[in-house]
């Protein structure tokens, strides 16, 4: 990095870890709990997204340590951090994936502002995760919303 403060970078790697993990529980969730028309193709999906939101938890994790901080890890941190909010029921199929592309905007603008605060400090290695996590997000709306078509 440029030598400048990484606090922001940091702060909006937290929130990006934050809404991932719940975003990933949620998506697990909908997984179990589908049903309907298109139950197989939605049950595939949603375990395709959340298993790639899993994975991602644990980059994201990575790349904080990796800038010399600690990384929230409870329900609480991740609760205080997170603009997604957990699901404690199981919505009709339309509903879930309404919810889920709303979800999945609100982490690529979550990464959007991850890309912003690390491009100011010259650290292009977390802006090519902010990248890589909006291109994700954004094809899975368009999954999604693609159900409902």
């Amino acid at each position: 990095m440029a030598g400048k403060s990484n606090h922001a970078v940091v702060e909006n790697l937290g929130r990006l870890l934050a809404d991932t993990y719940t975003l990933a529980l949620k998506t697990q969730n909908y997984h179990w709990n589908v049903t309907g028309p298109g139950f197989s193709q939605l049950h595939t999906l949603f375990e395709t997204q959340y298993t790639d939101l899993s994975t991602t938890t644990d980059e994201v994790a990575e790349r904080i340590r990796a800038l010399g901080e600690k990384t929230p890890a409870s329900f609480t941190a991740f609760a205080k951090l997170a603009r997604v909010k957990e699901e404690n029921g199981a919505p009709d199929y339309k509903a879930m994936l309404k919810n889920l592309a709303q979800d999945n905007q609100t982490v690529a603008e979550t990464a959007e502002a991850l890309i912003k605060s690390a491009q100011e400090v010259g650290d292009e290695g977390t802006v090519d995760l902010g990248i890589r996590r909006v291109q994700i997000h954004q094809k899975n709306i368009w999954m999604l919303k693609a159900h409902l078509e």
